[in-house]
């Protein structure tokens, strides 16, 4: 169906692998509509949670295609951006938590991508950065906004402003990443993660994540009446009741999604 994508189900969750090795599976403006057209038809109603990885063991992402960005006008440079923005934005608004599982370089767009998934597994060869000041630009996928609320602002201006790419375990010190595992586990780790996430309540792990995301622009105040809001609405759900009374009477009930 995708020429530089390959999607797989493992029940209940999927894997999204970016595949375009003689690039080291840079973004351009294909892949970006391949992403985009894949999460517009994502099935919330019977997925439960999203895998995006890297095909190869160099590269999750190396970054934006810079073949496709050398010559473009200001105009042009605006819309690239714009659309990679917008895929991104799909991605961290997805219903579902999405995992990236980070095998090897992310650079550029690719550190963006990562950025735009709920949580961040890597390998214990990844590496880091925003290497786009060494060539005349900024990060466009929306880079500047989320490496600084996922790792604060002086940290952000330093690699930013350096274009310096840090390794795995450094980006484990900072927060970008939640966890570094061995090459060959990180699959596992990440499916491991996954079905955890899948075996949840689903309609209240989407809850809690419009609510984390949504408090990104909002005020405290606004954030918690927010939660206040969708706390009450689980109780409206049949997983709540079964959920409780199995807890209540030591027994074990599956969630449904109702």
């Amino acid at each position: 169906m995708y020429e530089h994508l390959k999607i797989e189900e493992r029940g209940a969750v999927a894997v999204m692998t970016i595949s375009a090795p003689k690039s080291l599976n840079a973004l351009n403006s294909k892949i970006l509509n391949e992403i985009g057209d894949y999460l517009g038809s994502f099935d919330c109603g019977r997925l439960r949670c999203l895998i995006v990885t890297g095909d190869g063991e160099k590269s999750f992402v190396a970054g934006a295609d810079i073949s496709e960005m050398a010559g473009l006008s200001a105009a042009e440079g605006e819309a690239f951006g714009k659309r990679g923005a917008r895929v991104f934005r799909m991605l961290e608004t997805l219903p579902v938590p999405v995992i990236a599982a980070v095998n090897g370089f992310a650079l550029g767009g690719g550190c963006e991508l990562a950025m735009a998934c709920d949580i961040r597994i890597c390998s214990d060869n990844a590496k880091f950065g925003q290497p786009e000041v060494g060539l005349g630009i900024i990060p466009g996928f929306s880079g500047t906004v989320r490496m600084a609320r996922l790792i604060g602002m002086g940290m952000a201006k330093q690699l930013i402003y350096t274009g310096k790419a840090i390794r795995a375990d450094e980006a484990l010190r900072i927060g970008l990443v939640n966890a570094v595992v061995p090459q060959a586990e990180l699959m596992d780790k990440a499916m491991e993660m996954a079905a955890q996430i899948a075996a949840q309540a689903p309609l209240a792990v989407r809850a809690a994540k419009e609510c984390i995301n949504a408090e990104w622009d909002m005020t405290a105040d606004e954030a918690i009446a927010c939660e206040n809001h969708a706390f009450g609405e689980c109780f409206s759900t049949a997983d709540q009741k079964g959920g409780m009374r199995a807890f209540l009477d030591k027994s074990k009930y599956e969630f449904q999604g109702k």
